[in-house]
């Protein structure tokens, strides 16, 4: 195959430090997590190290010693982009690009390279590129200081004595605006599918977790379907919706979600706000973990934490299913304490998505908990009763019906305030439970 063009020759460093909620992160996965980042969107990863930093560099992140030692490992395997997977400011990333003479991507940066590579549907393109342009306005801003010369009056961009910088900024959040507006036609249409859902109200169960736990797969195994499911970050971007046929007949809607990672920039939980209201509406929620991965404590504090930012409140977040996936990458011992552990906790699972064991008991898992305040009623009805039939189709999930001479025979699922509702509506119709 030969070696890639220069400008995709990569050096990746993760500088280690504690993150924001204490939590101490293996700094080996997190290393190996940002390579696959960096692999996400095609980088020839030829060198890669933790950095420990005890104390950043206002100017350059990393100490003289190390950017002196980076540069002569950039020189001599030619590399043209350094991968750091942190938050670099635009002052940094302008003094290090000086310093070693190649293009600085920062995690963000890095992030939205690849939400940009992989987003299919119109909705995903628009916040992706919403977010690039929050992102690219902060470092004019800052950092671009060439810019700052002023342009004349009579040219086609640009007011009388408006800078460089400001005509750029200006066209930035131009375009900001008409993406924005765009998107809140979109926001409306994805809440008029949702009313339309709710009219033929079969439950929403959304997968959510950390990138690469395997949601996709699960997703695929559960419903049959055919979403591209990879060993890869970043895998699902788009959300995909199928319908599924619990072991008591019930039918329910299931969304794969894109997966989040730690630090995953706020610019981008602003932009996908509309993809990711899927989970605030979802009647529950599974989070899928990784339990052979060495950061899996870590990972789950950073999907809650997103959770939380999401506005999901405390009260649902205690009512998650944890999915405890990938059980079948575990040593025989550990498996069996996984197995327990899930077996005592009424809110857990230990499952395989690849193999499919448990899934089965998965979806048991979900029935019951759908059912908790769910009731299933036989009621009969005249064709003339037209009202009431129409109330049963909207409100309730029709199980079973059965046509007669000049009735209707229903078997109906309904919540028990939707059940109180039809029996305040129709108290001359009797209803009886299953």
């Amino acid at each position: 195959m030969g070696d890639q063009p220069e400008s995709e020759r990569a050096i990746v460093l993760y500088p280690q430090k504690k993150t924001s909620n204490g939590l101490s992160r293996d700094a080996e996965a997190c290393l190996e997590e940002a390579i696959g980042l960096a692999r996400a969107i095609d980088l020839d990863i030829r060198h890669a190290d933790v950095v420990p930093l005890n104390r950043p560099r206002p100017a350059t992140l990393f100490g003289q010693g190390a950017v002196e030692t980076y540069k002569s490992v950039i020189d001599s395997d030619h590399i043209g982009i350094a991968v750091i997977d942190a938050v670099v400011t635009p002052i940094q990333q302008r003094n290090l690009e000086t310093a070693w003479s190649c293009k600085v991507v920062d995690r963000t940066g890095l992030i939205l390279e690849i939400f940009g590579a992989r987003a299919r549907t119109r909705e995903g393109r628009m916040q992706v590129e919403l977010a690039h342009l929050s992102y690219q306005r902060s470092r004019l801003v800052r950092s671009w200081t060439h810019l700052e010369r002023q342009r004349g009056g009579g040219g086609f961009l640009g007011g009388p004595g408006e800078t460089q910088i400001e005509s750029d900024r200006r066209q930035i959040d131009e375009r900001i605006t008409r993406i924005k507006r765009d998107l809140s036609r979109v926001t409306r249409t994805r809440g008029l599918h949702r009313k339309a859902r709710k009219r033929v109200p079969y439950p929403i169960v959304a997968l959510v977790g950390y990138t690469n736990t395997g949601k996709s797969t699960l997703f695929n195994r559960v419903t049959g379907a055919e979403v591209m499911a990879a060993d890869q970050l970043f895998a699902t971007l788009d959300p995909t919706m199928r319908d599924v046929i619990l072991p008591s007949g019930r039918k329910i809607i299931i969304s794969d979600t894109v997966g989040f990672v730690s630090s995953l920039p706020t610019l981008l939980i602003a932009a996908f706000r509309a993809t990711l209201e899927e989970v605030l509406e979802a009647n529950l929620i599974l989070h899928v973990r990784d339990v052979s991965h060495p950061d899996s404590d870590a990972q789950k504090s950073d999907v809650y934490e997103v959770l939380e930012e999401l506005g999901v409140g405390l009260e649902r977040l205690e009512k998650i299913i944890e999915v405890r996936n990938k059980i079948d990458l575990l040593p025989a011992e550990e498996r069996v304490k996984e197995e327990g552990r899930a077996g005592r906790n009424p809110n857990e699972i230990a499952l395989s998505a690849a193999s499919g064991e448990g899934c089965r008991t998965l979806l048991e898992l979900i029935d019951d908990r759908l059912n908790t305040d769910r009731s299933i009623v036989e009621v009969s009805l005249d064709f003339s009763d037209g009202e009431a039939i129409a109330w049963l189709y909207n409100r309730g999930e029709i199980l079973e019906r059965r046509d007669e001479e000049s009735s209707a025979y229903f078997r109906v699922g309904m919540d028990s305030i939707d059940l109180a509702r039809f029996e305040h509506r129709f108290p001359a119709i009797p209803t009886k439970f299953v």
